[in-house]
């Protein structure tokens, strides 16, 4: 099985535990609770009537919460499930939005169009090998002048085990990392094992992809906490502020960068 089929799958037995779970908290999201974080919402700024494609959206939380602030958005996945989850929640709350059912590097040839935004956040390239392609795709929806709002966890933190308490694998992209876990960050008691693979991506290979791919970037920043309690060992230092107990203050968790189609 080849890693789009396995990551596929794993997604697929993932979606209906993470429906459930606490971590997503559906039952607020259904009374009009957004699920963006205070980062993305900065960055993206004054969305109403913009055009954004959600790349790697999951089952369409923070697409639909862009619904709700006016724009006009697209979210894609690998996951069926996801894709079809998102749809059927667009469809409960009325709120206009398409979503598609795409590998990443396929998705030209699933979806046609330019956007005035490209989006995409937390937990997303480490299911991709290779960033150029994702940078080349990125480029290729955008409108000319349009920008690219990225957030992602640092990493510095993929480099960890899961534990967080042990360098485990590289900074660099030099190999395939497979995982095998039981539970998942939004529902880790489920008791279902996974299998996944996945790659880090220095911030030099993000970074060298999108401007070789056409992308002039406006902004980086780097943040010493994670607006998502999704690791182990944590403690929240302020109020949806999260760190790794016992290296507060001194691990990058999360960074972000902007970007313009020239």
């Amino acid at each position: 099985m080849d890693y789009k089929a396995k990551n596929k799958f794993s997604w697929n037995q993932c979606v209906p535990h993470h429906l459930e779970s606490e971590f997503y908290d559906m039952k607020a999201f259904r009374a009009g609770k957004s699920s963006l974080q205070e980062i993305d919402i900065e960055l993206l700024g004054d969305v109403k009537g913009k055009s954004i494609l959600h790349l790697q959206c999951h089952f369409g939380q923070d697409t639909l919460s862009l619904a709700r602030m006016g724009a006009e958005v697209t979210g894609m996945d690998l996951s069926g499930v996801a894709i079809t989850t998102a749809k059927g929640l667009a469809a409960e709350l009325d709120l206009p939005a398409t979503f598609v059912c795409s590998d990443l590097y396929e998705l030209p040839l699933n979806l046609t169009g330019t956007f005035d935004i490209v989006y995409t956040s937390y937990g997303t390239i480490g299911w991709l090998p290779d960033l150029k392609k994702w940078a080349e795709v990125i480029f290729k929806f955008l409108k000319p002048g349009g920008r690219f709002v990225f957030v992602e966890f640092h990493p510095v933190v993929w480099m960890f085990n899961n534990e967080l308490t042990a360098i485990t694998y590289s900074y660099f992209n030099v190999e395939t990392i497979v995982e095998k876990q039981t539970g998942t960050y939004a529902d880790p008691s489920s008791g279902k094992t996974y299998e996944f693979e996945v790659w880090n991506h220095s911030l030099a290979e993000v970074i060298n992809n999108l401007v070789q791919a056409g992308i002039k970037l406006t902004h980086f920043a780097e943040y010493d906490y994670s607006p998502i309690n999704c690791f182990q060992n944590t403690i929240e230092i302020k109020p949806g502020r999260w760190q790794i107990k016992g290296m507060e203050g001194k691990l990058p968790l999360v960074y972000s960068v902007l970007g313009e189609k020239e």
